[in-house]
């Protein structure tokens, strides 16, 4: 059994060199509910344009600011592998379920204009009771 637990810990190794980053992706269209109700979860449904098959979706980057908002779409991005060169659009779903009875305030990230700001698309969202 030792000689098992030796030569399984040697025929291993650690490869240091890391074979993925993370890629904030701008965000080209979002489909929100015209209002939320509050207390229920609500579908956002956003969609962006994957550069290649080594690209793939992650998370959001999602910042709270009060009733502000701000999110992107981050996608792993693989680097050893060969990719295929071929865009595609990508719909992924964000949930949401407002805490508050004040107007919800979206900044989706858009990319970056020629001076190199940050764009956003912006939606306003009010919320119900019900």
């Amino acid at each position: 059994m030792l000689l098992v637990l030796v030569t399984t810990m040697t025929s291993c190794s650690i490869d240091d060199e890391q074979n993925f980053y993370l890629e904030v992706i701008p965000i080209d269209s979002v489909i929100t509910p015209e209002e939320f109700v509050l207390g229920e979860p609500h579908v956002i449904s956003i969609t962006y344009t994957r550069p290649n098959f080594c690209y793939e979706f992650n998370d959001f980057y999602y910042e709270i600011d009060g009733n502000e908002r701000t999110v992107a779409v981050v996608n792993t991005v693989y680097t050893n592998v060969s990719c295929i060169q071929n865009t595609e659009a990508v719909t992924v779903d964000l949930n949401f379920t407002p805490t508050s009875n004040e107007t919800y305030i979206f900044k989706f990230y858009k990319g970056e204009d020629d001076m190199g700001q940050d764009e956003y698309f912006l939606v306003e969202i009010p919320v119900v009771n019900e």
